[in-house]
């Protein structure tokens, strides 16, 4: 994609497109097991410390504070969710910087072949930017988690200054995935009993102005149907958005949020399930509720196979893949980061590459400096 392109693609669709259309169809339909996973067993750690399957290879692409090759930028600190986008033959890796009062955001950019071309900052000046999400029209929304925390909507090709979205929100954020089938937004509430929450536009696309929603539900639910109702003041200047509404659903700690052919899947770290709101019936399912071989799960995302690719904050440091049949297993180990935490997993365009950080790389403080990762093998489609 051209960088004057911004924002003015067309997004009908594009969900569909992206993921593989009918693999999702009928996907998840039971809670996950344990199982043989689609890519065979972790083989020992490589030098990077990354233990993949056979016929997959890594590389570091970038290390906290030092500059990322062949450019002048330094990679940021705590690099957190993240994202890919086409650029003309090539793509665009960006990331958040999970730093308080700094945070912001920066982005890779590759040729063709997979080299580096260019890396830069997208978004300065934030705080504790963690997750977000993607949109169609291929911006990044950047979300601020902390109280009171907003939604900045990001320029990937770095032509266009960031613009906040306050219609979305003042609250924990932590990531949002878009329906562009409702054409809506979904978002998740890191604490112990976040709200989920939908945005839905005034004029879709802009998020300039909108209505901001919370799910409705007992707190103990898990499955069947749940509604909706308007949060009636998202600037929270009174009162917390997540309890404005009575009878709001609570989750223990919202984490990623991926949607795809109607299914928006989310994570909730405290209780270590993975969700499943179907968009069309208003209804929801666990696809997760386990701690084996699962655990401590945040950020997620999907492939084209329809595989959910789950990561852990903390554990044994791995990516699991969630099949479509409901197998749950390891797809990669990272080794050796022990007090780090696996953050912005993200395909490229093409599906053959996964992106992510280990936020905190070996360190193990919370200031260390993080690692990111490129994977290269052969996924299936």
């Amino acid at each position: 994609m051209e960088r004057r392109s911004f924002l003015k693609v067309s997004v009908a669709g594009a969900a569909a497109a992206a993921f593989g259309g009918a693999s999702w169809s009928n996907a998840f339909s039971a809670n996950a097991a344990p199982g043989d996973g689609p890519y065979g067993p972790l083989l020992p750690a490589d030098g990077n410390g990354l233990a993949l399957p056979h016929g997959f290879t890594g590389r570091v692409i970038a290390r906290s504070l030092e500059t990322v090759a062949d450019t002048s930028y330094r990679w940021h600190m705590a690099p957190d969710g993240g994202a890919c986008f086409a650029d003309g033959d090539g793509w665009i890796y960006v990331s958040n910087s999970e730093v308080p009062f700094i945070g912001g955001a920066g982005a890779v950019r590759f040729g063709p072949d997979g080299s580096i071309v260019d890396a830069y900052r997208i978004l300065d000046g934030t705080d504790v930017n963690c997750a977000g999400g993607k949109t169609p029209w291929n911006t990044w929304l950047s979300c601020e988690e902390v109280d009171k925390g907003e939604v900045y909507e990001t320029d990937p090709f770095g032509v266009n200054d960031a613009i906040v979205r306050p219609a979305m929100g003042r609250f924990k954020h932590e990531a949002c995935a878009v329906d562009p089938d409702r054409q809506v937004i979904y978002l998740t509430e890191d604490v112990g009993d976040g709200g989920f929450y939908r945005f839905t536009p005034a004029t879709w696309p802009a998020l300039s102005a909108g209505t901001l929603e919370i799910m409705v539900g007992p707190a103990d639910q898990t499955s069947g149907a749940v509604t909706w109702a308007q949060v009636p003041d998202p600037s929270a200047d009174d009162e917390d958005t997540r309890h404005q509404v009575e009878g709001s659903k609570p989750f223990d700690g919202g984490e990623g949020c991926f949607y795809a052919n109607g299914t928006c899947w989310f994570t909730t770290k405290g209780d270590n399930r993975v969700w499943a709101y179907d968009a069309a019936a208003s209804t929801i399912s666990l696809t997760y509720d386990d701690d084996t071989p699962l655990s401590g799960v945040d950020n997620v995302t999907g492939a084209s196979s329809g595989d959910l690719f789950v990561a852990e904050d903390g554990d044994n440091m791995e990516i699991c893949v969630i099949t479509p049949d409901g197998v749950v297993a390891p797809f990669v180990r990272v080794e050796g980061h022990d007090e780090s935490e696996i953050t912005g997993p993200a395909f490229s365009p093409d599906g053959t590459r996964l992106y992510f950080s280990s936020q905190r790389g070996t360190g193990g403080e919370v200031i260390s400096p993080g690692m990111t990762f490129e994977v290269t093998g052969p996924f299936r489609s």
